[in-house]
Parts: C-alpha cells; structure tokens; sequence
C-alpha cells in the first residue's frame, strides 16, 4: 500500500525523484479528537453534525471537481505501439470496462477476501469477456511492469491476460520506483504500464521543467491527456485511453453520517452541515487539494483538524469510531466496496 499511496495526489512536489501524494489542505488546525459538547449550532450558523460511527463508508462526490483527474491509463513504450497498434487496442478494450466501483472490487477481492492479484485479474477478466477472439499477437513478446502495490499489481495482470489471451508472450516484471521503472519503459525493456493521468502527467512535467514547475494537470480530463501525452511523446512514451476508473484524493463519511444528514455530495455536506472535524495526513491543513481547497472550493466549515494519515487505518478507524466527521481516503479504497 505504501509505493501506491507514493503517487502524486497533488499537482507539485518532487522528493527524490517521487512525487507527494497529497496535496491537499489549509491553514493549519487542531490535531484534537474530542466532539463532546459540541454546540448544536456552529460559527457559522449551520447546525453542528456531529459525527456517526459507522463500519462502512460512503466518498462524497467531488461535485466542482477539486481534485485532478487520476484515471488508469496504459502508458506504453512508444516505438511498441507505433509497431503493434493491436497491442494499444487490447489495452483499451480492459479500460473500457474499468471503472471506479470495479478497481474498488478487484482492491477488495485482494486487500480483503485475500485473493492474489492473479486470481482477482483472471476473474474480471472472465467477468467482463475480455478475452480477445484473434491471435493478433502470435510470436510477440511484452513485459508488463506491476508496480508494486496490489492495485498496479492487479491490473498488470488484467493487461496480461487480456494480451495472452490474443496470442502475445505476455509476463508481468515487479517494478518498483516510478523514476525507474519510466526509464525501462523508455528504452523498451519494458512495454506498458497501468498509470494515473494526473500522477504521471506532474512526474513528467517536473522531470522536464524542475521541481518547481507551475503545474499542467488540471480538473479537465481531456485536456490532461493532452498534456500528458505531449510529455509522454518527447520522451518516447505513447498511451492507450483512460479508464473511467480513478484512484485519487476522496472525503469519505461514514454511511451512518450520510444517511442521517443525507448527503452524497460535498457541496451537500457543506450547505448541510457545520462545525466539521476533518481527519487526514499531517500535511493536510497547508495543501490546496485538501482542507484549503475544501474551504475555498467548496466553503466547508472545518472547525477542528486531527492528524492522522494518508488514506490509511488511522483515518478509517477514526471514522468507525466517530471521532472524525470527515476522512481523506482513496477512491479506489477497497473499503468502499458496497
């Protein structure tokens, strides 16, 4: 979980080649957990929500599109696809069918009912008539590289047993760091790789123009690609078409919280609600994709910040145990599954 959640949330730092994860919050708040007392109505007027204990949990909408876009994208070794468009076309036929709530069930079917990424992909694969009808690939090899976290892990294998299926000699390679694994794509010793679009689009982007570069992702998906793809293309990196599947930033309530207050969006939370206790990562509070974004996008009343981390079991038991109205999670978080 950990190389996954080294992905870049955010539009801008690089630390070693790897680009932070989230880039999301405002002026720094309390790291206290307690909401006894809590007046009923808060500061700003809103009736106070406290928060609910619940054992599952519900990702708001990003209803004004805060976050960029992370879609799954094969991201290929050019001189390949220029060679083998087949080889493109099979790995749009798995993003066709990928989305959100499916990477939400192919996460829980390895995070946890503990099968292996192998099973899950051979599965969805079955599931979904991903089987290709023509050997197009008869003879031709392609590495696949499977980052090493079990979402990447996951959907390398889906691109496998799609290829094998049309007649490729199709094998997945551990892959590690993104710095390195790029370079391999780069120079061919391997072939594709499932990516995110604004992930690899800022990697790209700070690799070329320096750390400090003015971001390019922005909350358009169709004009992301393009800028990835013109980043992609100086460095010999071609890519098949998003998956409408998006592993990024979420806020996620409890399903209790969202029932009793009735809300699914975050513009319905902040209209609804007053007095918010946000959970997240300790950086949370001075990022513009979380509580600074949250307040100036969406006008949420964040009265109180507890420092927790990034997506992980710290944020999610908060939320189970009611100490936090509102957690930062991944939308492709296997305990989203319904």
């Amino acid at each position: 979980m950990g190389a996954r959640r080294m992905r870049v949330m955010s539009a801008g730092a690089v630390v070693a080649g790897v680009v932070l994860l989230v880039s999301g919050c405002g002026a720094p708040g309390s790291s206290g957990v307690s909401t006894a007392g809590a007046a009923s109505v808060a500061a700003s007027g809103l009736p106070t929500c406290a928060p609910v204990a619940g054992s599952t949990f519900v990702a708001l909408t990003d209803d004004k599109h805060l976050q960029n876009p992370d879609n799954v994208i094969p991201a290929v070794n050019a001189a390949a696809a220029a060679a083998d468009p087949e080889l493109t076309t099979l790995l749009d036929s798995v993003s066709s069918v990928l989305d959100t709530p499916a990477l939400v069930g192919l996460n829980k079917a390895v995070d946890v009912d503990r099968q292996t990424s192998v099973q899950a992909a051979a599965a969805f694969v079955a599931a979904k008539g991903l089987a290709a009808s023509d050997k197009v690939g008869t003879g031709k090899k392609v590495v696949v590289g499977a980052p090493n976290f079990s979402e990447g892990a996951t959907l390398a294998n889906i691109y496998v047993d799609v290829l094998t299926s049309a007649g490729y000699d199709a094998s997945t390679q551990d892959v590690g760091n993104r710095e390195l694994y790029l370079t391999d794509l780069e120079s061919g010793a391997i072939t594709v790789v499932p990516e995110y679009v604004s992930t690899l689009t800022e990697f790209l982007n700070t690799k070329k123009n320096g750390a400090n570069a003015a971001p390019v992702a922005t909350p358009d998906l169709s004009s992301t690609v393009a800028k990835l793809t013109d980043l992609g293309k100086a460095v010999g990196l071609a890519f098949g078409a998003p998956a409408a599947a998006q592993d990024q930033n979420a806020f996620a309530v409890t399903t209790a919280f969202a029932t009793k207050y009735k809300v699914t969006t975050l513009s319905q939370l902040a209209s609804a609600c007053g007095g918010i206790i946000l959970g997240g990562p300790p950086e949370c509070p001075a990022r513009t994709f979380c509580e600074v974004g949250l307040k100036s996008t969406y006008g949420l009343d964040i009265t109180q910040f507890t420092s927790l981390d990034a997506g992980g079991n710290l944020t999610k038991d908060a939320l189970r145990q009611g100490k936090i109205t509102l957690g930062l999670i991944f939308s492709s978080d296997a305990s989203l599954a319904s």
